[in-house]
């Protein structure tokens, strides 16, 4: 088992400069057929995200591959707890969202490469991707309310896009309120 840790936008001492420029990269296409390293970086995320217990979804870019691949329980969505069962998760390679329906709702999102924020992040209800899943097998699938709402998100990272690029409301411990009124301002004059 092979698993990475999630990179940060920032860490106890401020803006993570190099994580961020991984992070903020557009995610590549694997090609296809799938290749023995293609499959790999599969495995990895698997792995990193199967050992967590504090997430719902989790893509390559968060671990430091550049490839547009993302994995999300799609069973037992409730609070994460305890180890999770790959049977739950579901991977879904160079996805594309192909359709979208509904007025979009807004609910707080929160994200493991923003640590200890939240922000209100408006998404469709409902969507529809094109992808391949796990086995490198061509897949279209609808997915519904907070499914969907997970999929919007880890698709974003593909893209170099975060919780925080939202307008929504943006929330923060009060106790790190200096930390986090630091880094917002110096995210607003180097685009973090």
């Amino acid at each position: 088992m092979t698993k990475k840790r999630v990179l940060t936008l920032w860490n106890d001492k401020g803006v993570n400069d190099s994580d961020t420029s991984v992070l903020r990269k557009k995610s590549r296409e694997l090609p296809l057929p799938l290749n023995k390293e293609a499959k790999e970086e599969i495995q990895t995320l698997l792995d990193s995200f199967v050992a967590r217990d504090d997430a719902v979804g989790l893509s390559a870019p968060q671990i430091g591959i550049n490839k547009r691949i993302i994995v999300f329980r799609n069973k037992n969505t409730e609070r994460p707890s305890g180890p999770l069962d790959p049977d739950d998760c579901e991977v879904l390679i160079n996805p594309r969202i192909t359709q979208t329906r509904g007025e979009k709702v807004t609910a707080t999102e929160g994200c493991l490469s923003c640590p200890e924020v939240q922000v209100e992040v408006s998404r469709f209800p409902e969507i529809k991707v094109r992808a391949l899943n796990a086995k490198g097998e061509k897949t279209s699938k609808r997915y519904l309310d907070f499914i969907a709402r997970v999929v919007q998100h880890e698709i974003d990272h593909l893209d170099g896009k975060l919780i925080v690029d939202y307008e929504g409301n943006l929330y923060y411990p009060r106790d790190k309120q200096l930390f986090f009124e630091k880094i917002f301002k110096s995210e607003a004059s180097d685009n973090f």
